[in-house]
């Protein structure tokens, strides 16, 4: 990583050197704008509006829009005498409770790194901010501009979330909250329990970004000169359901499988719900494929015994018959007469 400020934290009378640098970086794929025909960048020219010539960076001001086509002009001295705080310092104002900061006023994340012999107060500040489970709210310049900060541990660095003023903030104006919307008490209880069912330990690492590695896909498929697959498309979301407790029993039933835990089948047996219902039929369709081929079984081994049946009493004919010949032809020289001496 490099650095991007230079500074100290001031800390009462303590200075602590250190280092900045942002924490997080965006992953997304950029693209530049091309010529279709050869694949030429596109370059854009900064001209006047006024007489139309190329401007150079160096004869570029500043300019507020004061309506009516008029623009106020600002040089670089006028900003020269702004009450700016030091671009070189990081100034602690109080400690707060972290549960105090309303998540939404975070903006960006930079790691504070120690400089030189700037170690051990800057461990000093870490570990206090640990053992009080409190965030510094500091002021700082970033970019010639004033920014309202805090300072917290995040594994064992100190890290620095910039923040957006209060009144950056846009109040939410939605027609809905105006109406008198009633809430029965058995919706929150089964909305609580679907809350209960689907609760679990945030593990930031299980989440992917899908379109940007499908998109990556695409991206070495042209590369490689190979055929672009068609991804998958994704399965359209179910309609909004009427019933609202119908959707949210059946929602906590599928939570409760997937996490293998059996359904709760209390008495009184309410009408079935649509999904519920889908799912009887699905099982009994299962059901039924897994009879059926125990029954062909079944009648193969019945037709075949009654192929068999004729022929094993047609060998046990024969074999009595067999049996027969002797005795009769005993019996035969026994009945016929002897010749006279």
């Amino acid at each position: 990583m490099r650095a991007i400020w230079k500074g100290a934290v001031s800390f009462g009378l303590v200075s602590i050197g250190v280092k900045l640098y942002s924490a997080t970086e965006e992953k997304d794929i950029r693209f530049h704008q091309v010529h279709r025909e050869d694949g030429g960048r596109i370059r854009y020219k900064r001209t006047c509006s006024v007489c139309g010539e190329e401007v150079t960076y160096d004869d570029i001001a500043k300019g507020y829009d004061i309506g009516g086509g008029e623009m106020v002009i600002l040089t670089d001295e006028d900003f020269a005498d702004l009450p700016l705080t030091s671009s070189r310092a990081i100034d602690v104002l109080e400690f707060v409770p972290a549960e105090q900061v309303d998540p939404i006023l975070y903006n960006k994340a930079y790691f504070l790194e120690p400089e030189g012999a700037a170690t051990k107060p800057y461990v000093l500040l870490r570990d206090a901010l640990i053992d009080s489970e409190r965030v510094a709210i500091v002021k700082v310049a970033l970019r010639q501009r004033e920014q309202l900060a805090t300072l917290r541990v995040r594994e064992g660095v100190l890290l620095l979330n910039t923040m957006l003023w209060p009144d950056e903030i846009r109040t939410p104006d939605f027609g809905f909250l105006d109406e008198d919307l009633k809430v029965r008490p058995p919706e929150l209880a089964m909305a609580s329990s679907l809350i209960d069912s689907m609760t679990g330990e945030f593990e930031p690492d299980v989440f992917t970004d899908d379109y940007r590695a499908a998109l990556q896909e695409v991206i070495d498929a042209k590369v490689e000169g190979r055929e672009v697959v068609q991804p998958e498309e994704v399965e359209e979301a179910p309609a909004a359901a009427v019933d609202l407790m119908a959707a949210l029993k059946a929602s906590v039933e599928r939570a409760k499988a997937a996490r293998g835990e059996q359904p709760v089948r209390g008495g009184g047996g309410g009408e079935p719900t649509p999904i519920s219902s889908a799912r009887s039929a699905q099982k009994a369709a299962e059901k039924k494929a897994a009879k059926a081929p125990a029954k062909k079984t079944a009648a193969k081994k019945t037709a075949e015994k009654k192929a068999a049946e004729p022929a094993k009493k047609t060998a046990a004919k024969k074999t009595a018959a067999k049996k027969a010949e002797p005795a009769k032809k005993t019996a035969a020289r026994k009945t016929a007469p002897r010749k006279s001496a």
